[in-house]
């Protein structure tokens, strides 16, 4: 009896140590798979933090690089109005310079050689009213003001009126020549061209009529027209060999 009583203590202690193994084992496992999910949990957040890094400096990067193109582009669109700036006021200094050195009619010789010839001087269907140089200078000066100004839509306008109004003005060469390139302000290449052919084709003995050639050919080259435009530059320089629209007629020949 008594060593049953034994038999079964011993039995019980065996089952109370195997229990308590089994619960250390339980808790070591547990703690090593906290541990793992910490690791990976803190590498998760470690890649996710190195990714919002990178984006970040990516973003800035990006920002830096459209600030520079905003700054070329900045700076190319005021390189490209001061250019148009100069090439205006450099044909209007051109205008000025050669209007100095035109000659100026008389506008006494018509009734004078209408008298000469035996003509009645009060016959009005054949003695023109004298033209007024004051009046046609300041019609010319307000038309070409207007194209300083940029004005283009007015001062094609103005220097077509004038043309019309003043049709034997010593001006009127110099006018249908500015009315070409007001035209060719306005982005308007067809209409700048026949106004250059004008001059060419009335005026062909006029200083302007070699800048109207080579004005022509710039347009024929931006409507596309490749062959026009050296067939222009190729008569240019043969008809006006000496002048400095020539020269550079020349030079836009041999980049050809």
């Amino acid at each position: 009896m008594r060593v049953r009583r034994l038999a079964l203590a011993l039995a019980a202690l065996g089952t109370l140590a195997s229990s308590q193994a089994w619960a250390l084992f339980d808790d070591d496992e547990a703690r090593r798979q906290i541990k793992e999910l910490r690791t990976q949990t803190g590498e998760r957040l470690d890649t996710q933090s190195r990714a919002q890094l990178d984006l970040a400096n990516q973003i800035e990067s990006l920002k830096g690089e459209v600030a520079r193109l905003r700054g070329q582009v900045e700076s190319l669109t005021y390189e490209l109005e001061t250019a148009k700036k100069r090439q205006q006021d450099f044909y209007v200094d051109l205008d000025e310079r050669l209007r100095k050195i035109e000659p100026v009619s008389n506008p006494a010789a018509a009734p004078a050689a209408a008298g000469a010839a035996g003509k009645p001087a009060g016959d009005a269907a054949e003695v023109r009213k004298p033209a007024d140089p004051a009046e046609e200078a300041k019609a010319y000066e307000a038309a070409l003001n207007q194209f300083k100004a940029g004005k283009y839509k007015e001062s094609a306008a103005a220097f077509a009126a004038f043309v019309k109004n003043h049709p034997d003005s010593d001006l009127a060469p110099s006018a249908q020549y500015w009315q070409g390139n007001s035209h060719y302000g306005l982005r308007d290449c067809k209409k700048a061209i026949e106004a250059q052919k004008v001059v060419v084709a009335r005026w062909g003995d006029h200083p302007k009529a070699p800048d109207a050639m080579l004005n022509m050919s710039t347009c024929q080259q931006e409507l596309g027209d490749a062959k026009g435009a050296r067939q222009t530059l190729e008569m240019l320089v043969a008809k006006y060999p000496g002048s400095s629209a020539a020269a550079s007629a020349s030079q836009r020949l041999k980049k050809k």
